[in-house]
């Protein structure tokens, strides 16, 4: 069976394992999470990175830092992870729900003005796939409303948009490094990075569970205590090892990732042309990370029909989420504002293939050459 997804490994994270090992400093903030630090702020350009456990607990600080009060509104599309809701939820917050674009499964920006109300606080867009959303639009309501940006680019590391890496255009960028995503931090992982350097300090007070920690470490303080609002939101050295093995090697990464998902393309071209299947969608103004290769068919019936013909053949091939707007707590804890004329409906045509570092040849025929089956 090939799996549709294999945790990515370039063969050097055992050794930086073994380092952080031996250096005796297991907690959060040691010299490897210092290194990835200094190769995120180089790369990303932004005021600065946190890295975190995960990037549910990178969107909650995010959340804490805009102090997110009971009955502040967050718009967001519904076609997300849960994870994407909750880090606003946990504070109080009511969800806005907005439709997405059927060609890349985005927030559709056009409909966002509709949605703000006097509550709203905070617009989260969500990089599908690693392909950005229209962040241009996006920047323009924020300035006009007064509202932060925070950009869950979960997906989107190494992406960009119009020159500009995902995550750096909004006030925050949150980041995955789960065993699904591109790079991983040994399992789980995140990142927040800060564009704004006034939240600079407050977010060192937040990821520090409310204590000045960070200051008294460099000597602004004669000790630490509780100033304020916080949580453990620093990954220990061991995740900052697994990442470090990987970043060192991240446009190699991207670029076996983006030959996978061309050969795709290419292959599954004569059957998109035909309209048989949809295939995925790049706007001109976006460098992708190749994350994900999806196709969209023609129902629910026929994608259910696929993926057990696939798993028959031997390719372990999944959906994806089923809308928050539709879920029994996002009915509870949220509004869709407007109509909902792709998201469900979309979200039930979508098919994801296997795509992973390392992906061989050969297992690329054999889906290939399976799906195709599936259609002659």
């Amino acid at each position: 069976m090939i799996p549709f997804n294999r945790p990515p490994a370039t063969g050097d994270e055992l050794q930086y394992l073994e380092e952080a090992l031996s250096q005796g400093k297991l907690s959060g903030d040691g010299p490897f999470t210092e290194r990835c630090r200094t190769w995120f702020e180089s790369q990303l350009g932004c005021a600065r990175a946190f890295l975190t456990p995960s990037c549910t607990q990178a969107l909650e600080m995010a959340a804490l830092l805009i102090d997110v009060k009971p009955g502040d509104e967050i718009i967001m599309p519904s076609y997300t992870f849960v994870s994407t809701a909750n880090a606003f939820v946990l504070r109080g917050a009511r969800i806005v729900f907005v439709d997405i674009r059927p060609d890349t499964m985005n927030i559709d920006a056009t409909l966002i003005e509709h949605a703000i109300t006097e509550r709203t606080r905070a617009i989260v867009p969500v990089h599908y796939a690693g392909v950005g959303c229209d962040m241009d639009s996006i920047m323009r309501l924020a300035h006009r409303y007064d509202l932060y940006v925070i950009e869950d680019a979960a997906q989107g590391m190494m992406s960009q948009y119009r020159g500009r890496p995902l995550g750096t255009i909004g006030h925050f960028g949150a980041f995955s490094f789960h065993e699904t995503k591109n790079y991983t931090s040994g399992g789980e992982g995140g990142l927040l990075i800060v564009n704004d350097a006034s939240f600079v300090a407050q977010a060192e007070i937040i990821r520090e569970k409310g204590t000045n920690r960070s200051q008294f470490f460099r000597g602004m303080v004669d000790k630490y205590t509780w100033v304020g609002l916080g949580s453990s939101y620093l990954p220990g050295e061991l995740q900052a090892a697994y990442l470090w093995g990987q970043l060192n090697q991240a446009e190699q990464i991207r670029e076996n990732r983006r030959a996978i998902w061309q050969r795709y393309h290419d292959a599954f071209k004569p059957i998109i042309s035909q309209g048989i299947v949809q295939g995925p969608v790049i706007p001109e103004d976006v460098d992708h990370n190749a994350h994900m290769y999806f196709l969209k068919v023609q129902n629910l019936e026929e994608r259910s029909a696929l993926i057990d013909h696939l798993k028959q053949s031997g390719v372990m091939a999944v959906f994806h989420y089923v809308p928050l707007h539709a879920t029994p707590f996002g009915q509870r804890v949220a509004r869709f504002d407007g109509e909902d004329r792709f998201t469900v409906q979309e979200s039930e045509r979508l098919i994801r293939l296997p795509l992973w570092y390392g992906l061989s040849e050969e297992e690329q025929n054999q889906v290939i050459q399976s799906l195709l089956l599936f259609f002659d």
